[in-house]
């Protein structure tokens, strides 16, 4: 086994699809230690600059002090603390649905939403890019899984037309992880409605940015909430700390709790964590300037690339309105190289390959955030010059 397993591995390193983790030496933030060398850091999905804010460690501390380390236990035995409790009535408030949910991480949220819902004889209908948590909950929810046409109102109505299933669950990210635009919502809703379905929506990246007052997709397309009956969200994106959550009517709360089983089964996340996401939800409502300023580096640097010329260079921006700016440069050897030599320039952008995302649109995913200034996303263009010029010579 081990032979094969090793072998395995080495034409995944010859197809230039090997992953590597990095060792990060210090807290998140614009600038990052690794291996000894300081690197400007544009791969973060620290959106707003919260994880490493003086508020939300001291009430990590605080929260640690009175509530301990762990939670010790899953939240149906001893582990649903104060803090965990206070946080399901803000996150509620805060998305404007009666109940919110806290689950340990987004993946474990998704997993158990689908699966609480839908059985065999039901169907989930899932956009070709959705993360791979929504995925996985589709295909482990027993349910028939189709997948539709990114973004495409028209090709879901098209599967869900054929389906004869006693449910039907629309299942689509807000914001695409590894694209960055936005999912068509009024238009889904329009045909999850009038097929007879519900449209969950994942806004892991949409939450806290998208939208005037940072309540994410649905509010930047100004939906009613009964369009969406699911909400999830995650909390180690722009909150800056750790967990998720789902939202909604107070029979889709007590459903989950029921019979999700990656709510029943897993220790619940530690009560400090939850008392340091209270800190940063209040942050993200008390000071709209860091979706301003987000806003504001993000024209800059689509700006800067559209004056890169970028076809010649052999790269294309794809076009987002989020913190997510995915600069596809085609081949998995060839992002390999851009990100190398940015990173020899002082500057650390993540190069994402297949599988994660299709053939021959590997990608530079540059992630802006609050905590960035205008002058680092100047130096990260000019880099980025640079590297692809050094790259198109070399490969």
């Amino acid at each position: 086994m081990m032979d094969e397993l090793s072998a395995e591995l080495e034409r995944r390193r010859a197809a230039h699809l090997y992953r590597s983790r990095r060792v990060v030496e210090g807290p998140q933030g614009p600038e990052i230690d690794i291996d000894g060398r300081r690197y400007l850091s544009f791969c973060s999905n620290d959106y707003l600059g919260l994880a490493n804010h003086p508020k939300v460690i001291t009430a990590l501390q605080s929260g640690a002090a009175r509530y301990g380390a762990g939670s010790g236990a899953a939240h149906l035995v001893t582990g649903h603390s104060m803090p965990h409790h206070a946080l399901e009535e803000e996150l509620a408030d805060f998305t404007g649905r009666p109940r919110a949910l806290l689950f340990s991480t987004g993946y474990m949220a998704n997993l158990g939403v689908v699966s609480a819902l839908l059985g065999t004889g039901d169907a989930v209908f899932e956009d070709r890019l959705n993360h791979a948590s929504l995925l996985d909950a589709g295909l482990l929810s027993r349910a028939r899984l189709a997948r539709y046409e990114h973004a495409s109102p028209s090709a879901l109505e098209r599967r869900m037309g054929s389906s004869r299933a006693r449910r039907r669950l629309v299942v689509t990210d807000g914001v695409f992880s590894m694209d960055g635009d936005l999912a068509p919502l009024p238009a889904l809703a329009e045909v999850a409605a009038r097929e007879r379905g519900w449209l969950m929506v994942d806004d892991a990246h949409g939450l806290g940015v998208m939208g005037a007052s940072g309540r994410g997709s649905l509010e930047h397309f100004g939906m009613a909430l009964d369009a969406v009956p699911v909400l999830v969200g995650t909390l180690g994106k722009a909150f800056g700390t750790f967990g998720a959550f789902v939202a909604g009517e107070e029979a889709l709360i007590e459903t989950v709790i029921q019979s999700a089983r990656s709510y029943v089964y897993t220790t619940a996340l530690p009560p400090s964590v939850a008392e340091a996401t209270r800190t940063s939800l209040r942050l993200v409502i008390d000071e709209p300037w860091r979706r301003d300023r987000l806003r504001t580096l993000i024209a800059r640097l689509r700006a800067g690339l559209a004056a890169l010329d970028l076809p010649r260079r052999g790269a294309r921006l794809m076009d987002s309105p989020s913190p997510i700016q995915p600069l596809v440069v085609g081949s998995a050897e060839r992002a390999l190289a851009v990100s190398a030599a940015l990173a020899a320039r002082g500057v650390m952008v993540s190069a994402i390959r297949p599988p994660t995302v299709p053939e021959g649109t590997a990608r530079l995913r540059i992630t802006l955030s609050a905590a960035h200034d205008e002058a680092q996303v100047d130096r990260l263009l000019e880099a980025l010059g640079e590297s692809l010029a050094e790259a198109a010579s070399d490969t």
